[in-house]
This record gives structure tokens, sequence and C-alpha cells, in this order.
């Protein structure tokens, strides 16, 4: 089985971060493991509060992780303070580690913002070494200082960000008004990857889930490419299946299949 390891942050109310990523992780058949970077108070409805874990023990626990476990690929959320990414970026390269999938997440739904300004020009030294980055339209116009309004302005964002280190870049269109277009640059190629915008509220977690599904297929030997297209597929379904839980935004199926299986009912 391969080894996929998580470095983000909690989600008391599971629909996000790395509760999210072990969900999905499993759902694909990796093995998950996590490193721990902030505990967040939230649910549906927001963000309440969040608390940094100390840098030293993000350290530690990635150490643990990588001193006794071979790791197959590496997902990176949210980490909020340029202390904390200096040390994940000497580390991922100290151990060598391959299919680094970086997700720059910036600002929950609700407006909570997760990472810090000083912080915002120090996760580019991640982004140096990451095999795929994977911001939306408001995270790349912050990484790029670009406005984003078209498709071509995604692909000016993605070819900026590529520029800054990383093998591929994913813009996620999902945060315009009228679809959900994607576009992935990597091996100097742009694919449009176009998508129907499903008509729900229950949304939370989706990057974390899309990235989280990435870092697993390259962890199975997928291309990049593929990589993207199968969990683009794979969040869209999960998507579909979405269901309402709390009074706000309710999480995406990671387990929809063994649900039907299990004949589970939302």
């Amino acid at each position: 089985m391969k080894k996929v390891l998580t470095i983000a942050g909690s989600d008391s109310s599971g629909g996000a971060g790395i509760q999210a990523d072990l969900k999905t992780m499993s759902a694909l058949g990796v093995y998950g493991m996590s490193v721990i970077t902030a505990v967040t108070a939230q649910n549906t409805i927001g963000v309440q509060s969040v608390m940094d874990v100390n840098p030293e023990i993000v350290e530690a626990q990635i150490r643990a992780v990588f001193d006794d476990i071979e790791v197959d690929a590496v997902k990176i959320g949210m980490v909020s303070n340029s202390r904390t990414i200096s040390i994940i970026q000497k580390l991922l390269v100290e151990y060598k580690a391959e299919n680094i999938v970086l997700d720059p997440v910036m600002v929950s739904k609700s407006g909570y913002f997760l990472l810090k300004k000083e912080a915002t020009e120090a996760i580019k030294d991640i982004v140096k070494i990451a095999d795929v980055v994977t911001p939306n339209i408001p995270e790349a116009e912050v990484l790029t200082g670009l406005k984003i309004e078209s498709r071509e302005d995604m692909e000016r964002a993605a070819f900026k960000i590529k520029e800054l280190g990383a093998k591929s870049v994913l813009v996620k269109g999902g945060h315009r008004c009228n679809d959900a277009n994607d576009i992935l640059f990597y091996d100097d190629n742009i694919l449009n990857l176009n998508g129907n915008r499903i008509n729900t509220k229950n949304t939370h977690g989706t990057g974390c889930t899309l990235s989280s599904a990435i870092a697993s297929y390259l962890a199975k030997g997928y291309s990049i490419d593929k990589s993207v297209l199968i969990s683009k597929e794979y969040i869209t379904k999960a998507i579909e299946n979405s269901f309402d839980l709390g009074r706000g935004v309710g999480p995406v199926g990671h387990f929809i299949e063994i649900y039907k299986k299990a004949g589970i009912k939302f």
C-alpha cells in the first residue's frame, strides 16, 4: 500500500483539513499519515478560532514519520506562519520528499484569514519544490499579484506561479460564478479541465479533498496530468453527493461508494 503524508491544520467539524485529507486517502486506497500544523475551532458556519502548533512540534512530527516510514507523496495544506513554512521546506528537501502537492490555503470560505500576511511570501519557498500547486482564483491572485477575471488570466497566473519553481500548477476556477473550469499548466502544456457547476451549498473541504486526491494518485504512480484528471472526477462526484450537516456549508461525500453499499442515506 502506498503511503501519503498530509501536513495541514485540524478541522473540528471534520469536513476539511487533516480530517478531509485522511478520509480522501482512505477512500482512494492509500495509507494516510498526518502532521498537524494548527488546531482550529470551526463548524459548518465558520472558523471561530485558530491555534498554531509550535513549529518545533511540527518538525518533530515530520521527522518521526520520515525517519521510520517511506513516504510516497506529501500534501501540504494550512500552514499559517513563516517559521513553520521554513521548517517544512527545509525538511522536505532534507528527506528528498517526492510527489509534493501544495494547496496554498489562505482564507476559509467564511472569510477567516488562515495564512498570516507575513507568511504570504514564505509560502513561495514551498511552491519552489512542489510538483503540483493547486490555488483557487483568490489564492492565485495573492501569489501572482494579478487580477483574474477570465480563462486567459488563469493561464497567465498559472505561468507566473510555475515560474516560481513549481513543476505544474492547477488554477481552480470554482470561484468564478459561471463555471467550474480549471487550468493545468504542466510540461509547458496548458490543459483545460472543464466542469459543470453543481447546484449545492455543501462544498466544505473541496480544496483539501482535491489536493489530497492528487497526492494519492501521484503516490500510486500516475502522471501529473492523469492524477489531476481523475482527482477532478473524484471531487466532482463527492460534491454531487455532498450532504447537509449543521446549519451552514456541509461536507462533500468522501465515502459515497461505501455509504451506498451500506445503505446509508442522507
